[in-house]
């Protein structure tokens, strides 16, 4: 038995298909959710999303959210920038992040939203960076520690 999954980013679908098991991180803690669970509807927070089918296992990270739980089907509304931690580009990470701690340490600016905007990208980044640590032996090496 399955459960449809549906990854959903502001600009396209980052997954879809059928798995038997999805791991999201909601905002109240860690969730496993199997097919036929029961209705929920919960935030979430910035993390990792696990779906397994057949012994294979895939990982996205989500800057918080939605996710939407019925028993046929999980549809997650990723906030930003959902992707693959296997498609993560290192350098990009790693360049977003210099730019948005360079930006934060001259202080806070007198436009306040371009502040938050840079703190959001800082931690968007820092998420990518320690997924890709977690999760991808090959890639370890290369990273400094955060």
């Amino acid at each position: 038995m399955t459960i449809r999954c549906e990854i959903v980013s502001q600009d396209r679908t980052v997954f879809s298909g059928d798995v038997d098991i999805v791991v999201i991180p909601g905002s109240a803690g860690e969730m496993g959710i199997l097919p036929k669970h029961a209705p929920v509807l919960t935030t979430l927070k910035y993390g990792v999303v696990k779906v397994r089918a057949r012994g294979r296992e895939e990982l996205y990270t989500v800057a918080g959210g939605v996710a939407e739980i019925q028993p046929d089907v999980v549809t997650i509304l990723a906030d930003r920038g959902s992707e693959n931690i296997a498609e993560i580009d290192i350098d990009r990470a790693l360049a977003a992040k210099k730019r948005a701690e360079e930006y934060l340490a001259k202080g806070l600016p007198a436009d306040l939203d371009r502040y938050e905007i840079m703190e959001a990208a800082l931690r968007r980044a820092n998420l990518r960076l320690d997924a890709v640590r977690r999760y991808r032996k090959s890639a370890a090496p290369r990273l400094p520690e955060i």
